[in-house]
């Protein structure tokens, strides 16, 4: 481990130096969620660097859920991605929130979601689909064909029993996440600060 560095601004200077040292090269215009193989080696290298092995042999994050860290991906944030995550994530109520504001393809909800993340997390087909359909069959939601004959877009609504479900479902759940939310700041400031200076206590 690099010595009196914190992890995170050490990589942000690291990245800027990878900037001006490649400027605009066209091999890594993937844009900033998505580096290109010069960034994604760069990151690699940075924190082998940093952490004494690879991304994907560490101990603590080697794991599924750091997996696009170990592609480079460091905007990417997998405490977000366990809170959204459909199995007993927010995925399915976040969903049929986003449907009260008007009627979304499934992609434009990835968008979304995407987007209002920070695109710290970014929803996949292999959990968005599977969702819709178990939303569409309890009737929360009812989906249409854009074009009735080439059926490739499905635009779905929120139904009345959809919008009943939400209102229960954020009846029980808002509370325990107020509750998660003001767990997880006394965790931050349990972990303090680091040798170099403590940021202060957090308020969530």
């Amino acid at each position: 481990m690099k010595e009196g560095k914190e992890f995170w601004p050490a990589w942000q200077e690291a990245q800027a130096r990878f900037w001006e040292a490649h400027g605009s090269r066209a091999s890594d215009q993937h844009g900033p969620h998505f580096p290109g193989p010069e960034l994604a080696r760069t990151w690699r290298t940075f924190f082998r660097d940093f952490m004494g092995v690879w991304p994907e042999e560490h101990w603590a994050l080697g794991g599924r859920r750091f997996k696009p860290w170990h592609q480079g991906v460091d905007t990417f944030n997998p405490f977000v991605s366990s809170l959204l995550s459909k199995g007993g994530g927010l995925l399915p109520l976040y969903v049929l929130q986003l449907l009260v504001e008007r009627p979304y393809y499934a992609n434009e909800l990835m968008s979304l979601i995407a987007d209002r993340t920070g695109r710290q997390w970014m929803a996949n087909p292999g959990a968005i689909y599977p969702l819709m359909n178990q939303l569409e069959q309890n009737g929360l939601i009812t989906g249409e064909w854009e074009d009735p004959h080439k059926r490739t877009v499905r635009i779905y609504h929120l139904t009345d029993a959809g919008r009943q479900e939400l209102a229960r479902l954020k009846s029980i759940i808002r509370p325990k996440l107020e509750e998660a939310v003001g767990v997880l700041r006394d965790l931050v400031n349990d972990l303090g600060g680091t040798e170099e200076g403590d940021a202060g206590k957090i308020t969530l």
